[in-house]
């Protein structure tokens, strides 16, 4: 089976820990993957960056992923913003929409469960075990590999799970001991992951106020 063609498709699956069906990454996969969205768009030439803000680049080809069409068609449809705003606008949404396309695309089974035996919910389960260990394999060879040699794609996934804290891929020991290449890869991703960064610590700074 291939891998998802989407970054935040990719981190998705990402949050689930090795050989486990239960989702581990929760309080800011929100953020995180409309991160991933954005950053997907980036650099796929459809959106630009202007002076700290995102602007549409192109027309979106026909066969878009619908995650990064609504995303795309958010921003062009909005005065310029920056970056920050658009990772934590909407971000109740994209969680079900990846996790739905996912179930469509045949890496996610969606089983219905209750929550506390009484709401009906329902529980996404990863459908290939091996579809997640080469997502793995791919986030850990961008530390292995030269760096000239890492894939815009892998680059993203090591910065934006680095801005994000995603322990299920990276620990913070080992974020720590990583320092530099996470920095290098950061800098090649571009404007996104500082905004991931600046929204989470916004929302965490927000809880503790309230």
């Amino acid at each position: 089976m291939d891998l998802p063609d989407t970054l935040p498709g990719r981190l998705y699956l990402l949050a689930y820990p090795p050989d486990s069906d239960r989702l581990r990454y929760r309080s800011d996969l929100d953020l995180l993957l409309r991160a991933a969205a954005l950053t997907d768009l980036l650099q796929r030439g459809l959106l630009a960056d202007r002076d700290g803000r995102p602007e549409p680049d192109g027309p979106a080809p026909s066969r878009l992923d619908p995650v990064l069409v609504t995303v795309l068609d958010e921003v062009a449809e909005s005065r310029p913003r920056r970056w920050e705003h658009w990772v934590r606008v909407k971000g109740r949404a994209i969680k079900p929409a990846v996790r739905d396309r996912l179930g469509e695309q045949g890496y996610l089974d969606l089983v219905e469960h209750r929550v506390l035996g009484l709401f009906p919910t329902l529980r996404p389960v990863p459908r290939e075990p091996d579809v997640r260990r080469r997502l793995a394999a791919e986030f850990e060879a961008a530390f292995t590999r030269p760096a000239a040699e890492v894939e815009p794609c892998q680059a993203a996934a090591v910065a934006l799970a680095a801005a994000g804290e995603m322990r299920t891929v990276l620990s913070r020991q080992r974020q720590r001991a990583e320092r530099d290449r996470i920095a290098e890869l950061t800098a090649r991703t571009g404007p996104v992951p500082r905004a991931l960064r600046s929204a989470i610590q916004g929302r965490r700074a927000a809880h503790s106020a309230g």
